[in-house]
């Protein structure tokens, strides 16, 4: 165990899996010669060579697509989007191919790949998009949220390993940020989520960098007496619903924090399964969303921050639900 950044935990979990398994590849645009345009893949290419570390053209649909193929025919391979905004391209190979090959062939085909999908939210409006809560909606697609660097690690491993497609969001609010991280090959299961701090008043749920968000504001609340207990699902499919439940019964209230888009976004799901179960009855306030309004992520530093969560729109929603607004 030593100290590394989230960044260098994602490469070092790539790294080890291709040393240990051969049918791991890379594709990608720029991930190669440049190493990756957020540098995760920087040395890759003189480690295992041009044959698994490979650049591909601007044609997300057309490396998607050779992707899935090579995953049906034993391959596992690993794409990197470069920026979450770009998956847009590559929906048709992902969604109707990727995503259904198991189901369609009666499970006698599966399609063993992971796509990296970086969110970049403080750049421009077409490449700062939070679009996790898409793939939720995918039978057939796993859904992975680290958002520190031994989970980053952990999950890639997990990931790289799943017979089915795995969407591997990262963020780059978080590349920097360092932590403890195995040496070895240990691996973060799937559907388990992890209680970042523990409370008794209310209930805050957030993944990616959100969750430093929570914990920024966590700790302002305890200066003021107030005690909240943060829940990192760390995957959203699957899901660990009995952690967020056993929480909210403590607790009795419940925030939950995301940067997508609030209207339809995953926290309206999280509501639901709430309000949905016996738990419903433990709640002493209604559920506080704190999400993007519903626009655009700005360039502008003053109207980005006016869009995404911030510690300040926590700290609110936890005071609407201890009725101190």
């Amino acid at each position: 165990m030593r100290e590394l950044e989230f960044k260098a935990a994602i490469r070092e979990g790539l790294a080890q899996e291709m040393h240990r398994d051969e049918t791991v590849y890379v594709f990608g645009e720029d991930v190669a010669y440049y190493g990756g345009i957020l540098g995760v893949t920087e040395g890759m290419l003189e480690e295992f060579g041009p044959e698994r570390v490979m650049d591909m053209p601007i044609s997300e649909t057309g490396f998607t697509g050779m992707a899935v193929g090579a995953a049906l025919m034993g391959l596992r391979p690993v794409i990197e989007m470069q920026f979450t905004g770009l998956i847009t391209v590559a929906m048709d190979p992902l969604v109707n191919t990727g995503a259904k090959a198991r189901y369609v062939h009666d499970g006698a085909m599966s399609v063993p790949m992971v796509v990296r999908s970086p969110h970049m939210m403080h750049g421009n409006a077409y490449m700062s998009q939070a679009l996790e809560t898409w793939f939720t909606h995918i039978p057939g697609f796993k859904v992975v949220t680290p958002s520190t660097p031994a989970d980053a690690k952990g999950l890639m491993i997990t990931a790289i390993r799943d017979p089915d497609p795995v969407l591997y969001v990262e963020h780059e609010d978080l590349y920097k940020n360092t932590g403890p991280v195995p040496n070895d090959l240990s691996t973060v299961p799937f559907g388990k989520a992890s209680v970042r701090r523990e409370g008794s008043d209310v209930t805050i749920v957030a993944w990616l960098a959100a969750v430093q968000v929570a914990e920024s504001a966590a700790e302002e609340l305890a200066a003021n007496g107030i005690s909240a207990e943060i829940i990192d699902p760390r995957t959203l499919v699957p899901f660990d619903t009995e952690c967020v439940l056993a929480s909210v019964r403590k607790t009795g209230r419940l925030v939950i924090v995301h940067e997508a888009v609030k209207r339809g976004g995953f926290g309206g799901e999280i509501a639901a399964m709430v309000a949905g179960s016996d738990t419903v009855s433990k709640l002493k306030a209604p559920i506080e969303r704190v999400a993007n309004p519903g626009v655009p992520v700005p360039h502008a530093k003053r109207l980005n921050r006016a869009v995404l969560p911030d510690n300040q729109d926590v700290i609110s929603a936890v005071n609407r639900t201890l009725g101190r607004s």
